[in-house]
This record gives C-alpha cells, sequence and structure tokens, in this order.
C-alpha cells in the first residue's frame, strides 16, 4: 500500500502571509493537528504543528499576543517530503525516525496531499488483517 491510497487530499494550507490566527483556526475547523505552508506554486516550504504554536505561546506566554504574528516564523522549514508512491511502512519509518507527526506528500514539486503517523498506522492494521 502506498501514501497515494491513505493521504489526506483536500488538506487546508497556509501562506508565508498567514497569521497565527489563521493557523490555529485552520487547525480548529479542519481538526488537524499541523498545516503545511506553501509557497505561489503550492511547493511545501514549511510545516507548522500544533506543537510549534504551543512552544511559541510558552515562550510568550499568551496565545493573543502571537495573533497576528506570521505563523511561518514558528514552523519548521524545508520540511521532510515523500512521494505518493512511497510504501506506508516505509513512511511510517521515516516520519518516526524524524520525529514527524505530519509528512507533506509532494508530486511533481507540488503539495499532493499529507499523511499523519497515525493514518499509516491504522492503514497498516487494515492490511494486516486477513481477508
Amino acid at each position: 500500500m502506498t501514501l497515494r491510497e491513505v493521504l489526506h487530499a483536500h488538506i487546508p494550507t497556509l501562506t508565508a502571509e498567514s497569521t497565527v490566527r489563521d493557523a490555529v483556526d485552520k487547525m480548529d475547523i479542519y481538526q488537524f493537528p499541523g498545516l503545511v505552508v506553501v509557497d505561489d506554486q503550492e511547493r511545501p516550504i514549511a510545516v507548522l504543528t500544533e506543537g510549534d504554536l504551543s512552544r511559541a505561546v510558552l515562550g510568550r506566554g499568551s496565545v493573543v499576543q502571537l495573533t497576528e504574528e506570521i505563523a511561518v516564523s514558528f514552523a519548521s522549514k524545508d520540511p521532510v517530503t515523500a512521494s505518493p508512491d512511497l510504501e506506508i511502512s516505509e513512511a511510517l519509518h521515516l516520519m518516526l525516525s524524524r520525529g514527524l507527526t505530519l509528512l507533506p506528500v509532494e508530486d511533481q514539486g507540488r503539495l499532493y496531499g499529507v499523511v499523519l503517523r497515525v493514518d499509516l498506522m491504522q492503514a497498516m492494521l487494515i492490511d494486516a488483517q486477513p481477508g
């Protein structure tokens, strides 16, 4: 089974101009623990997770103080990405070894979707069931 079969294709993204408020709103509305920041050609340039935002809040003392800050300033730049044809077991190993919660999937240089660790674990469990 490959990432193409399990990824989230219709996902919210952020731009380099998005604020922390934009990020928190999208994470809440879409119930996603992280978002990909894309450039004007839909290339992934960073990943912003709940953990990144939590560390920023801890440093500032209040999420309200961060509301208008540019979200990408708290994100991990140059994210690790994967091909949609990568096997899910390889993707899970990559994510676990790098400490990633969200893996952008890129096809022909553009964001194609994302996977979460739990997506890969669930797919592996379903795939392992006797059929």
